[in-house]
């Protein structure tokens, strides 16, 4: 493969922090679904045990990339924009299925389109105070009468209220490893994430805006 074809979109840390990420979350939702009795594999004890084990894991890990995407300037990659989006919608509704020019092109500066910008900013000012905020109060509910937080909240709402988020990461989740296959192979976008390295010459021709 010539590398004048190619661009280095994703570096080391980007990548480990994202598949370890993604193992995390994987067995966060396994623990979950176990703890809420939908099957038995560890054990419930032990299932509540690994699942805040790995609450503490993702949440070390996120204070680490949070520092790493300022210091760097990555953060950036998340700023949404409204620009190109129903190109986006129109592509992933329709256009993909007859194989119409990809109205988006990576590059370093940005390696998100438009939609995915918007997507994980709804994770990050949604879905994740949700999940953290619920399961933070559940994991310390015996000091709830201490600061007054029995007087309006009931264990059962704070449980609902965690359990809706994990099912919002979940359909997340799902959307998330259905993208991954809509490259030029359905195994090229992964390929990517492993490596760091995007094959540009793949890339199909972009389309503006009508």
């Amino acid at each position: 493969m010539n590398t004048e074809n190619r661009i280095y979109l994703y570096k080391r840390y980007e990548r480990f922090w994202h598949w370890s990420q993604a193992v995390l979350v994987i067995f966060m939702m396994l623990t979950g679904f176990e703890i809420h009795g939908v099957y038995q594999n560890f054990g419930f004890r032990h299932a509540v045990e690994y699942h805040t084990l790995a609450a503490w894991s993702l949440l070390t890990l996120w204070a680490f990339t949070i520092f790493w995407q300022f210091t760097t300037g990555e953060w950036r990659q998340y700023i949404p924009t409204l620009t190109r989006v129903l190109a986006m919608v129109r592509y992933y509704t329709h256009g993909i299925f007859v194989n119409a020019p990809h109205p988006f092109h990576k590059t370093v500066g940005k390696k998100h389109n438009p939609l995915q910008r918007l997507a994980y900013v709804s994770l990050l000012a949604l879905v994740s105070p949700l999940i953290w905020g619920s399961g933070l109060l559940y994991l310390f509910y015996a000091y709830w009468r201490g600061y007054g937080l029995d007087s309006f909240l009931t264990l059962e709402a704070v449980g609902l209220a965690h359990t809706a988020g994990a099912f919002m990461m979940l359909t997340f989740f799902i959307v998330h490893v259905y993208l991954t296959t809509t490259g030029h192979t359905p195994f090229a976008h992964i390929k990517t994430m492993v490596t760091g390295w995007e094959d540009a010459e793949d890339e199909h021709p972009v389309v503006k805006d009508a």
